[in-house]
C-alpha cells in the first residue's frame, strides 16, 4: 500500500469520525433530556405540592422557565455572535413546535383536560404576545419606516408585558389548589431533583442543538431554516420530554401549563431580553412564521370546543402532529 492510498484511508476515517461524532453526541443529548425531564417533572410537581400552590402555576413559571433555558441560551449566544435569524427562528420555531408537536404528542400519550383559566387566559395571552411581536417587528409593513428591527425600546416593551404576566401568575398562586396525587419529597430532595433535572435538560438540549447545527451546516442550510427547525426542535425537546412525562403521569395541568408558559416566556422574556444585548434585525421571510405561530395557538383554542369540551383528544393530537410535519415540509420547500 503506497502513501497515497494510506492518506486516502486516513482521510476517509477522519471524515467518518467527523460525521459520526455529532450523531453520537445527539444520542447522548437525548439520553440527558429523558433523564433530566423525568427528575425535573418530579421535582416541580413536588415543589407545587410543598408550596401549597397550583400545579398550573408551577407549569407556567418554574417548569416553563426551566425548559425555556435552552432557548434563552441559544438567543443570548446568537445576539452576541450577530446571527439574528437564528434567534428569531429559534423562538418562532420553538413556539410552533411547542403547540403542534409537543402538545400533539402529549395528547396522543393521554388526552389532556385543560382548565378554563388556561383556555380563556393563558392561550389568548400567548396569541397576544405574538401579535405584540408582530407589531413591534413589522416596521416596513406598518409604515414605521426603516428596516424591520427589534430595538432596545421594543425589548423593553416585551419585558413590560412579561412583568404583567408574572403579576398574573402571582395572583394564581393565591388561589387554593385542589387535592391531587402528586408525590411530595423533602425540600432538599425536591430542590435536588429540580436542579439535576434542569441541568440534564439544558445540557442535553445544548448537545442536540450544537451537533444538529454542525450536521445542518454540512448540508448547506440557511440560518433561518436551521433556527426554525433543528435549533427550534432541539431547544423544544425539554418541553417535549417534560410535557410527555407529565401527560403520562396524569399531570394535565403541568403538561399544558408548561407549554403555555414556555411560549409566553419565549416571546415576552427571551425576545425581550435579546435586543437589550444587541438590536435584532427581523427577516421579512419570518413574517409567515409569525402567522403560523398565531394560527397554531388559535387551533389549540378552537379544539377546546370541538368534540369533548375542554379536552385535547388523541385525534386532535394526531392532527396537530400531522400539521407540524406539513409545516416542516413547507419551510423545507421554501428553503
Amino acid at each position: 500500500m503506497n502513501k497515497r492510498e494510506k492518506g486516502s484511508i486516513i482521510a476517509g476515517i477522519k471524515l467518518i469520525f467527523i460525521m459520526i461524532l455529532p450523531i453520537l453526541l445527539l444520542i447522548v443529548g437525548l439520553a440527558l433530556l429523558l433523564v433530566g425531564g423525568e427528575y425535573f417533572v418530579r421535582g416541580s410537581a413536588s415543589l407545587a405540592k410543598r408550596s401549597k400552590i397550583s400545579p398550573m402555576v408551577i407549569g407556567l413559571t418554574v417548569v416553563a422557565f426551566g425548559t425555556s433555558a435552552a432557548e434563552l441560551m441559544v438567543n443570548v449566544m446568537a445576539a452576541l455572535k450577530g446571527t439574528p435569524d437564528v434567534a428569531i427562528g429559534n423562538i418562532l420555531g420553538s413556539n410552533i413546535a411547542n403547540i403542534l408537536l409537543i402538545l400533539g404528542i402529549a395528547a396522543i400519550i393521554r388526552p389532556l383536560t385543560v382548565k378554563v383559566d388556561t383556555i380563556w387566559k393563558e392561550i389568548p395571552l400567548g396569541v397576544l404576545a405574538v401579535l405584540i411581536l408582530f407589531v413591534l417587528s413589522a416596521d416596513k409593513l406598518l409604515g414605521s419606516g426603516g428596516d424591520n428591527m427589534l430595538s432596545l425600546a421594543d425589548g423593553l416593551v416585551l419585558l413590560g408585558f412579561f412583568v404583567i404576566f408574572l403579576s398574573y401568575t402571582y395572583g394564581l398562586s393565591k388561589q387554593e389548589s385542589k387535592k391531587d396525587d402528586v408525590r411530595s419529597y423533602s425540600w432538599s430532595l425536591t430542590i435536588l431533583f429540580v436542579l439535576f433535572g434542569l441541568a440534564g435538560l439544558v445540557g442535553g438540549a445544548k448537545l442536540l442543538v450544537d451537533n444538529g447545527v454542525i450536521l445542518a451546516r454540512m448540508a448547506g442550510l440557511s440560518e433561518l431554516f436551521i433556527g426554525l427547525t433543528i435549533i427550534a426542535v432541539g431547544t423544544s425537546l425539554p418541553e417535549l420530554v417534560a410535557s410527555g412525562i407529565a401527560a403520562y403521569r396524569g399531570h394535565d395541568e403541568l403538561a399544558v401549563g408548561n407549554v403555555a408558559g414556555s411560549n409566553i416566556f419565549n416571546i415576552l422574556f427571551i425576545l425581550g431580553l435579546t435586543p437589550l444585548i444587541n438590536p435584532v434585525p427581523f427577516n421579512s421571510a419570518a413574517n409567515g412564521d409569525v402567522v403560523i405561530t398565531i394560527l397554531a395557538a388559535l387551533l389549540l383554542f378552537f379544539f377546546m370546543f370541538i368534540g369533548k369540551r375542554h379536552q385535547l383528544q388523541r385525534w386532535q393530537g394526531v392532527f396537530m402532529v400531522i400539521t407540524y410535519l406539513a409545516y416542516i415540509t413547507f419551510i423545507t420547500l421554501r428553503g
